[in-house]
């Protein structure tokens, strides 16, 4: 039995991409010009972190 995992473990990945998206979603509406390619950015990270996964699972 392999030991239990910490709290940063478990939720270290979903609330850095939470942030990511928060910080992708500001920069959308609150900036134009280099802010749409960092909201391209930061938005774009969760879709590809989530379509690796489930790849990864089937």
């Amino acid at each position: 039995m392999s030991a239990p995992l910490t709290k940063t473990q478990i939720w270290g990945a979903p609330i850095a991409l939470g942030v990511l998206s928060l910080v992708g979603l500001l920069a959308a509406l609150l900036a134009d010009g280099i802010g749409d390619a960092a909201s391209w950015v930061a938005l774009g990270v969760p879709v590809v972190v989530s379509i690796w996964y489930w790849g990864r699972r089937s």
